[in-house]
């Protein structure tokens, strides 16, 4: 470039030098030459500038119009992605697209813009082929070409991975579906897998169908394999089953010689099982597809793959719908004999597509195959099996038994797990290990919390609720079959032989966990019942958005489940509890006092708001409602009766479990309980309606089932006046004040539970049950019988009167029990010869075959021998060793439920019209059974007795007395204190309770009188006896005579 300096024209140079220095013309030449040259650099160094500058202005301006074209793109491309004002299926839209792409395109850079943009194409390609009838025809093929030429040379440039996900773009572009619609549409409804030669087309399909899992296998990596297996699952497997796809393209996929790429694909489902959820109804189909392939495969699974098929089945099951089979199989309390011997089969295929419920039974049915069974029992019984195992397994189980309702009997999987020792106490072990972290920061095992009744995380609740289920619903089955010898460790012999126990837990083992369980049953009432009115905490908030929940709607429904779940635990539990509590009854393991709880004070004068009628009359349908750490309430019909939280809790644990009270409040309660009741019904004045009645001392049984029978007499509450009639006709000595009645209904207990009646047995230690063969004698009225009997028994009871019924301890448990039905640990009390022979049966060591047995039970009634089948077809089906523990039980259910169930149903419903079967479920069958009257009784009623009409503590008549009785046998006090009171048994809490109290009254002074007594005042008159022989002599005859007032 040139200077300017301010000169415009060229100054003539002057020589100072002289002429002697005048320049030459050579010289003058380069010179000239020289400038000459430097103008025309400086020419070309100017145009160059030039060049350059307009080559940077340039390329400036083309990478801005490249940004803003770029940006413009993506604005469109995420405009028609979310349904925007750029809607992509349009001509016009999908040419400006490609313009822009063409102008701004960088390999490097917009290669997966080109993708998505050529996906759009082939998906809207009619839309975009249009423009090659239009005026811009050949701009549309110059695109097309381009378009076409930078797609080659991008796949030529991908690594392997982009390469073949852009290959995959084929498959995720709608081909399952179009296969899926192919084959039903191509192949004949009856096509099986055995046609596949026969149909050339079928063998094309299938083909087709497994050539992209192949492919994906064998050449993708993760992402290409990962997206093709989404398009598979969701397309084709989560569809319904049409003929076609259920008996040709499944069985086809699971033959073995079609090499089913079955492991990754279970990789792949993890990932994707979320989208098949119950809303799109697809997970029956695709759990159907999952087991059926797996029979082939199992097998072959590496035990991280054994892993991800348990993962698999915890989820598919969760998102499995209810079978309506197995839910009323659950929830039906059928008496009929064949009960559960046959399921109701599946309704068969209609209009080409398998129904629902079908798809889900047949998943349920393989679930329960041998080879399914034994694959997860191995997974579980690895030395290196993990927590997670156990806790996903128990998370299957419990998936079964809550959502699905099958009982532990019913499945190979659950019975299988119940008699593994090392399993529970597995189960055990991580369920008494598992904590959490409190906002202290310090670790506290979940027991605790669950003790405590604390509010718990749903990510807590969740991690032990299934873990504590499944413990307490498998070892309560466990229970059943372990009799007494093995829960208490007596060692067993058999045939010469030592046998190993089936018990998971020693003796010490069970105080400690009793103790655990117990508690938290307590626990759980606390949640049931919070002090404050409870709310949704944030972190339930946190919880339920994290699985997708936001809505109010859809939060509820959440809650809802928990609670339910709570209360699942509850019934398990508390059934566990009381199995323990019964084996401890029967023989005590426990130590004394074990059962009461610290927790619960609950004293019968502190509870006076549970007497009231409201109250009361919850007690009759009282269970446990909706528990949870959320909200909770009871089912205590349209009205609640006005009940504090803390009383709320104790009634609840007076209905639940009573036996954390002490033995002396419950009973007090229930007197209070009966005594409100008798305050509403019969009221204070004596002039109130009644019942009176005439009763024949001869014929006293016969009178009162016709006079009081249920038509004559509906309501036994009332106050029942009796007038007795001797064996002459005439008429008894006495005013009914109470005692006449006592005496009557005494009288009637006895004749109506007298075995030679009929109605009752009696065991070998002479305890009473009721006649199996008493249809046989009294025809079809039996029942009747047995109705009237309970509700005299209801009435004793309701007249706070103790009878002298020695009745067997399964008897009464069946009375007390919310079932009628008792389990096999029972029948010993019933004949312990069968039940001997049973548990030698169970233990017997070689073929069980060779006994000749077969599925029959034979009575002998009445001399009469009867064979009775225990199930359909029993007397065609021997007894072996593989069913021999089913036959055990059978025969046991019979001999304890099938024989009598109709006496012991009529029975309960008779003794229920009077007194609520709930009160008496606050004891057990020993604490029903009062003791008789020893010496230690009598001491009592010395010391609370009083003496009147003259005499005194100190009198000698009173002293001789004493003397006398304390020499008395205990059968002899018994019929002294019947005489008396009209019944030989002490009140239960003693004879401070006896009301009115004891008293022995002055008889006068002739000495040719016997004692006599008034037992509606439990008032002895005793003649002036100073001479210990004669009075022991009077005594003894007046007693034993016992015709209440005609000896006065």
């Amino acid at each position: 470039m040139f200077s300017f300096e301010g000169d415009f024209k060229t100054r003539p140079k002057v020589s100072l030098g002289g002429a002697s220095r005048k320049e030459e013309k050579a010289s003058l030449l380069h010179r000239t030459q020289e400038e000459r040259r430097k103008r025309e650099e400086e020419r070309r160094r100017l145009k160059n500038a030039i060049i350059i500058q307009s080559f940077i202005r340039g390329y400036r301006d083309r990478k801005q119009q490249y940004s803003i074209q770029r940006s413009a793109f993506d604005r469109c491309a995420t405009l028609s992605q979310s349904g925007g004002t750029f809607p992509i299926a349009s001509g016009p839209n999908l040419t400006l697209l490609v313009r822009q792409l063409l102008f701004f395109y960088k390999q490097n850079e917009d290669s997966k813009r080109l993708i998505w943009l050529y996906q759009n194409l082939i998906k809207h390609s009619s839309l975009f082929v249009k423009q090659l009838d239009g005026s811009e025809r050949l701009t549309c093929l110059f695109q097309i070409k381009r378009l076409m030429s930078l797609c080659c040379r991008n796949c030529s440039s991908f690594s392997l991975e982009k390469a073949l996900n852009f290959q995959c773009v084929f498959f995720l572009s709608g081909y399952y579906r179009s296969l899926y619609l192919l084959i039903n549409s191509k192949l004949p409804s009856s096509i099986e897998y055995s046609d596949l030669s026969r149909v050339p087309i079928a063998k094309i399909l299938l083909e087709n169908v497994l050539k992209p899992l192949h492919f994906t296998y064998n050449s993708c990596p993760e992402g290409a394999r990962q997206q093709v297996f989404t398009a598979f699952t969701e397309e084709f497997l989560a569809a319904p089953f049409t003929d076609q796809i259920f008996h040709f393209i499944i069985p086809a996929l699971a033959d073995a010689q079609t090499v089913f790429p079955y492991e990754p694909f279970l990789n792949a489902l993890l990932l994707i099982e979320s989208r098949c959820s119950k809303k799109s109804g697809g997970a029956p189909w695709l759990f159907y597809f999952v087991l059926t392939v797996g029979e082939n495969y199992l097998g072959a699974l590496s035990e991280e793959g054994l892993l991800v098929y348990l993962r698999v089945l915890q989820t598919s099951l969760s998102q499995l719908p209810v079978s309506p089979a197995s839910a009323s199989c659950h929830d039906s309390a059928s008496d009929s004999e064949e009960e559960g011997e046959e399921a109701d089969k599946p309704s068969s295929p209609e209009d080409g597509r398998l129904s629902v419920q079908y798809i889900t039974e047949e998943c349920l049915k393989k679930l329960d195959t041998k080879q399914q069974t034994n694959t997860l029992l191995n997974l579980v019984w690895r030395d290196s099996a993990s927590e997670e195992v156990f806790t996903t397994m128990a998370s299957v189980c419990h998936t079964l038994m809550v959502q699905h309702r099958m009982m532990v009997p019913k499945v190979r999987l659950l019975y299988s797990l119940a008699f593994n020792a090392r399993f529970l106490r597995h189960l055990w072990f991580l369920i008494s290990s598992m904590t959490t972290r409190m906002i202290t920061g310090s670790m506290v095992p979940l027991l605790q919390v669950i003790s405590r009744g604390s509010p718990m995380s749903l990510e807590d609740s969740s991690r032990i609720i299934p873990l504590f289920y499944l413990f307490s619903s498998l070892f309560s089955h466990s229970l059943i079959s372990i009799h007494d010898n093995e829960f208490f460790g007596d060692p067993i012999e058999v045939v010469g032989q030592r046998q190993s126990s089936m018990m998971p837990f020693t003796l010490e083992e069970l105080i400690m966990l009793s103790r655990c369980l117990r508690d938290a049953c307590l626990g759980i009432i606390k949640l049931a019942y919070p002090e404050t009115k409870p709310e949704v905490r944030e972190e339930y908030i946190t919880a339920f958005q994290s699985i997708g929940v936001t809505t109010s709607s859809e939060m509820q429904q959440c809650i809802q489940m928990e609670q339910k779940r709570w209360i699942q635990l509850f019934k398990v539990i508390t059934n566990l509890v009381k199995m323990l509590k019964s084996r401890d009854t029967r023989r005590n393991f426990c130590p004394p006092n074990h059962w009461l709880s610290e927790q619960e004070d609950i004293k019968a004068d502190k509870v006076t708001q549970l007497y009231v009628p409201a109250s009361r009359h919850v007690w009759r349908f009282r269970r446990m409602g909706r528990i949870g750490p959320l909200q909770s309430t009871l089912d205590v019909g349209l009205e609640s009766p006005p009940l504090s939280v803390s009383e709320e809790r104790q009634l609840a644990v007076l209905t639940e479990l009573p036996f954390v009270v002490p033995f002396e409040e419950r009973v007090k309660i229930f007197q209070r309980l009966i005594y409100a009741d008798k305050q509403e019904v019969q009221g204070d004045g004596p002039f109130l309606d009644g019942i009176n009645v005439t009763i024949r001392r001869n014929y006293i049984y016969e009178d009162a089932y016709d006079k009081l029978s249920p038509e004559n007499e509906p309501d036994l509450k009332k106050r029942i006046r009796v007038h007795l009639l001797n064996a002459h006709g005439l008429d008894e000595a006495g005013i009914d004040g109470g005692g006449i009645f006592r005496e009557f209904l005494n009288e009637l207990l006895k004749s109506g539970f007298n075995p030679n009646q009929g109605f009752f047995k009696t065991t070998n230690e002479g305890l009473l049950y009721p006649n199996p063969a008493a249809q046989m004698l009294v025809g079809d009225s039996f029942a009747r019988h047995y109705y009237f009997l309970g509700r005299m028994l209801g009435k004793a009871l309701y007249e706070n009167m103790l009878v002298e019924l020695p009745f067997a301890g399964f008897f009464l448990s069946k009375l007390l029990g919310t079932s009628a039905d008792v389990d096999i640990h029972h029948l010993a009390s019933l004949d312990p010869e069968v039940y001997k022979n049973l548990l030698f049966l169970k233990s017997y060591e070689d073929d069980v075959e060779d006994l000749g047995l077969n599925f029959t039970v034979v009575n002998n009634d009445l001399g009469e021998a009867q064979v009775v089948e225990l199930k359909f077809g029993g007397k065609d089906i021997p007894v072996t060793s593989a069913n021999r523990i089913a036959y055990i039980h059978l025969v046991a259910d019979y001999r304890l439920n099938r024989q009598i169930r109709q006496h012991c149903l009529a029975f309960r419903q008779g003794l229920a019209n009077v007194v609520s079967l709930e009160w008496l479920r606050m004891f057990d069958q020993q604490e029903i059974q009062v003791p008789y009257l020893g010496g230690h009784a009598l001491r009592i009623i010395k010391h609370v007795h009083f003496a009147a009409g003259g005499y005194s503590a100190d009198h000698p008549v009173i002293k001789v007395f004493w003397r006398v009785v304390e020499g008395f046998t205990d059968e002899e006090k018994r019929k002294l204190l019947k005489f008396v009171t009209s019944c030989s048994r002490p009140p239960l809490l003693g004879f401070k309770e006896l009301y009115p109290a004891f008293c022995i009254h002055n008889g006068g002074s002739d000495l040719e009188r016997l004692p006599t007594a008034s037992t509606c005042m439990n008032l002895l008159k005793l003649p002036e006896f100073y001479d210990e022989t004669l009075l022991r002599s009077k005594l003894l005859y007046a007693i034993e005579c016992a015709a209440g007032f005609e000896l006065s």
